[in-house]
């Protein structure tokens, strides 16, 4: 059989490559997205608990009620928003299904989809499976602010929607409110639909506030958010996220999820749905993962890596030009293989893999790997 590829230039991941080699060569894996330790026993029990109570039959298509509301209780209350859990949210299958779904639902062949790089790279395979073509926008290191002039000159009546992605992986950086007021001026009038990847909402450092679309009302009306339990509950294995959108945008994305998954695993629903009835098990994260983020940025202050430190996500940028000049692919090969620590680098979410010299650790693990990972780094 002879078959035409509709992807023919995506090959394994990058994070796919880099774990493998962690795993092949026993290295300290800080290259994948994962916490390094395990969720709240709460949260367990209560999976346990809505099996033993019957909850294994199919879920409803849009996500057990007393989720969406809970979802939607959360949002509205945070960021001011007017979300119906009725018509107005839907629980996914993780984050990245969200945004393959929003996509699938509205691009079609032909159609702009402007993306801001790096970008995580589950968004351009979506785009170009569904026929539309990607126009890239290039962030500069070190600070990788978004030139609002440029995004808006990229602008074409081809344009279908705009994806953004806030705390930013992998550079962890934040959009402000004077980003989104920039954002909004420049979608006003048009018909295009913002894809606002979220996942990282409550991860956010130094008392900076996490800038959701929900909060911007004439950007919502035009917006999907997405969203990840996985990133925020430390269970990225149980692949459960949402998205949240306007009911004549949720009516469209709701035909495709239905017969892309139909629904999501029942008893976490469940699980979810009490877990968050407690609001401190996700607004106590920033603080959590602050400490974090300083202990590993102390434990190398005495490495040749230069640093900014990272406003939100639990990543942080390591500027390795100090040290060689060495593509960003080749020295975190090196590294896995002679030093026994993996990172990711980051020229492969790039526009033609632009190398900056700089390598994306992730500091969501134990402090004892953190303490082993700084060891290794400072003898660089």
């Amino acid at each position: 059989m002879k078959n035409t590829s509709k992807l023919p230039e995506v090959t394994n991941s990058i994070f796919s490559v880099m774990g493998q080699m962690a795993h092949a060569h026993n290295a300290i894996n800080l290259s994948q997205g994962f916490p390094g330790f395990d969720t709240d026993p709460k949260l367990h029990a209560l999976v346990t608990e809505a099996m033993a109570s019957g909850h294994n039959q199919y879920a409803p298509m849009q996500g057990v009620y007393s989720l969406r509301e809970q979802i939607a209780l959360k949002l509205n209350t945070l960021y001011k928003s007017d979300y119906h859990p009725e018509t107005e949210i839907t629980v996914t299958v993780g984050a990245t299904q969200a945004i393959y779904t929003a996509i699938s639902a509205f691009v079609h062949v032909n159609d702009e989809v402007i993306v801001l790089k790096p970008a995580y790279d589950s968004y351009e395979p979506a785009i170009l499976v569904n026929g539309g073509k990607v126009v890239p926008i290039q962030l500069k290191a070190p600070d990788y602010k978004v030139d609002w002039e440029i995004v808006k000159q990229a602008i074409t009546p081809a344009t279908k929607m705009l994806i953004i992605n806030t705390p930013h992986n992998p550079t962890g950086t934040v959009l402000t409110k004077e980003d989104m007021l920039a954002l909004q001026a420049i979608l006003e009038g048009t018909n295009i639909i913002l894809l606002s990847d979220e996942v990282y909402e409550h991860i956010v450092f130094d008392r900076i506030v996490h800038e959701s679309v929900a909060k911007y009302p004439k950007l919502a009306e035009r917006a999907f958010i997405t969203a990840s339990f996985g990133k925020t509950f430390h269970n990225t294995g149980w692949k459960m996220g949402y998205a949240a959108a306007p009911k004549h945008l949720m009516n469209e994305f709701q035909k495709v999820h239905q017969f892309a998954v139909f629904s999501v695993h029942h008893p976490t629903q469940k699980a979810f749905a009490h877990y968050l009835k407690t609001p401190n098990h996700y607004l106590e994260l920033g603080a959590f993962y602050q400490r974090k983020r300083d202990l590993f940025l102390e434990l190398i202050k005495e490495s040749r890596f230069k640093m900014t430190p990272s406003s939100g996500t639990y990543f942080q940028l390591l500027d390795y030009s100090a040290i060689t000049d060495e593509h960003d692919v080749a020295f975190a090969e090196r590294l896995i293989k002679e030093k026994g620590i993996a990172s990711i680098p980051t020229s492969v979410f790039n526009l033609d893999q632009e190398d900056f010299k700089m390598l994306r650790f992730c500091f969501a693990k134990t402090d004892e790997t953190l303490e082993q990972a700084a060891t290794i780094l400072n003898a660089i």
